[in-house]
């Protein structure tokens, strides 16, 4: 509602004006009423008003002196000038001040409410163009996260170079620098037990902004978020860990996270930072064998430590795909290779991030596949606390074998099983048709089975309900369109199935701890 004070000396005129227009369908509220400019200025000093309505002439302070001072305070003001006079040097004086009318006593109705109409027109354009220029301001920093990610992740880009000397004045910089990764430690944990999700996203968009202010006043300029628990920064090699460690101590004392960080090395210019940031990537993957909460230098790290990293990897995706395709050896002997190059590990404590970091990562890919992990075990891995029962790497490896294998027969099961085909061509179906009204009912006619036994068949296949699992796929098919193009919130609402956008904007929260916009400004 736009805030509106009328001004006149004229006790009539002020209580028609008051009375007989209507001031709530205009979107238009009185704040107040007077007779003379002195108290309408006492009123504009206490109130941000948007519409001044002001006789022309009033006794002390004329409505022309009211709208002079008015004016000054608050450009954006609307003024509407009331008379009885005809007199042209009023008019003059009313469109140098850049009035949004000028209305002639005895003044009919319509007249004022078409002035006050243009008012609220030209207020709408000017708080739309506030808007925008308030979401350009925001998107600022946005942009800037982004060009300066996109340098250090892709190798050299003469374009790219040039946008972001120009965004970040990174000539200004003292080289040479050192790109560091901060990340937070066991989020892929607390990410597989929903009820803790939300609480958690919070406390660790608290800790990242509390830490961006601190690094800020310690004098770091260049900085960007990499995901939502890993943060680069590009730290002076003479300088910057002290006051990076001072940070990270400061926050331990408000926040039980660990951090753990990765230091790349030296770069000279521009064109090497990409090289420093894949060494502090490298320098990170050391986490599951040095252990969390540790500054890991890159070049501390044997030679052998990285090319076991990147065997590990290599290995855990040849297991994956012998596991997915049901090839009984090659499970066996990958898990016999991954045992290999663990014994390596002399530390129980680093073995047991071993039998972590792989439950993880199989977790991840079975996500890929729509399943999960812990559902299709019938089993709670609260915190991964079984892996700490077990005394050796034997145990540990024998347990992984087991589970793995578990597995392999259960998605093989799926494949070959009557019904597993069956609920996969649903979901198939599902995924082609996510922007239509789909209902059980409209599935099992198309499908000739009965709404109640294809909805039991369907669960005892996936675990889910079949409307969870149809939301399911419409906000994973909903993230990957806030992600991966430039529709508007409404499109990817229609586009996933749902014409009411605040019903969209409501389930979506509920999935992801925040609103489609807030994802989309944070992933994009």
């Amino acid at each position: 509602m736009y805030k509106v004070l009328l001004a006149d000396d004229e006790i009539l005129d002020l209580e028609g004006m008051k009375s007989f227009i209507p001031w709530e369908s205009l979107g238009m509220t009185v704040v107040d009423s007077v007779n003379n400019g002195f108290a309408a200025w006492e009123v504009l000093q206490q109130e941000e008003i948007n519409i001044l309505v002001t006789d022309v002439r009033m006794p002390n302070m004329t409505g022309i002196e009211l709208a002079q001072k008015a004016l000054k305070v608050q450009d954006d003001l609307q003024v509407i000038f009331v008379s009885g006079y005809q007199d042209f040097s009023y008019v003059k004086q009313a469109i140098a001040l850049n009035a949004c009318n000028y209305v002639l006593k005895p003044m009919e109705d319509e007249e004022l409410i078409e002035a006050l109409m243009k008012a609220k027109l030209d207020l709408d354009k000017l708080q739309e163009r506030k808007e925008t220029e308030r979401a350009y301001q925001e998107m600022i920093p946005i942009l800037k996260n982004q060009y300066l990610l996109q340098i250090l992740q892709k190798p050299y880009d003469g374009a790219m170079l040039g946008i972001i000397k120009r965004e970040y004045h990174l000539n200004e910089m003292e080289w040479p620098v050192r790109v560091i990764l901060l990340e937070l430690d066991d989020v892929s944990t607390w990410r597989m037990h929903a009820q803790d999700t939300g609480d958690q996203k919070v406390q660790h968009d608290q800790y990242f902004t509390q830490l961006h202010k601190l690094l800020e006043q310690s004098g770091f300029r260049h900085f960007c978020k990499v995901t939502d628990q890993r943060m680069a920064v590009l730290m002076d090699v003479m300088k910057g860990k002290s006051d990076i460690q001072a940070a990270l101590e400061r926050l331990s004392e408000f926040f039980s996270l660990t951090v753990t960080v990765g230091e790349g090395g030296a770069a000279h210019r521009l064109e090497e930072l990409h090289a420093s940031y894949l060494m502090a990537e490298g320098a990170l993957e050391q986490k599951m064998f040095r252990g969390k909460g540790k500054w890991i230098l890159y070049n501390e790290v044997p030679t052998e430590d990285r090319e076991d990293a990147k065997s590990l990897d290599i290995r855990l995706d040849a297991l994956f795909t012998a596991m997915t395709n049901y090839d009984i050896v090659g499970i066996h002997d990958e898990v016999e290779a991954i045992q290999l190059l663990a014994s390596n590990i002399r530390s129980k404590f680093t073995i047991r991030n071993l039998g972590v970091y792989i439950i993880l990562k199989l977790d991840a890919h079975l996500n890929t596949m729509h399943e999960d992990l812990f559902q299709m075990l019938g089993i709670e891995l609260k915190n991964l606390d079984v892996l700490l029962q077990f005394e050796t790497m034997d145990d540990i490896f024998s347990w992984l074998r087991m589970k793995v294998f578990e597995i392999s027969e259960k998605l093989n099961f799926r494949k070959s099983s009557k019904n597993g085909r069956l609920v996969e061509e649903i979901i198939e179906n599902i995924r082609e048709r996510v922007h239509e009204n789909i209902t059980l009912r409209d599935m099992a006619n198309r499908f000739s089975f009965s709404p109640n036994y294809l909805g039991v068949l369907f669960k005892e296949e996936t675990g889910y309900n079949f409307s969870d699992y149809v939301i399911k796929l419409r906000m994973e098919r909903a993230r990957d369109l806030l992600i991966s193009t430039k529709l508007k919130i409404y499109e990817v609402a229609s586009q996933t199935g749902y014409q009411y956008l605040p019903y969209f904007s409501r389930q979506f929260k509920d999935i992801y701890g925040m609103t489609p916009l807030e994802y989309r400004r944070k992933h994009s």
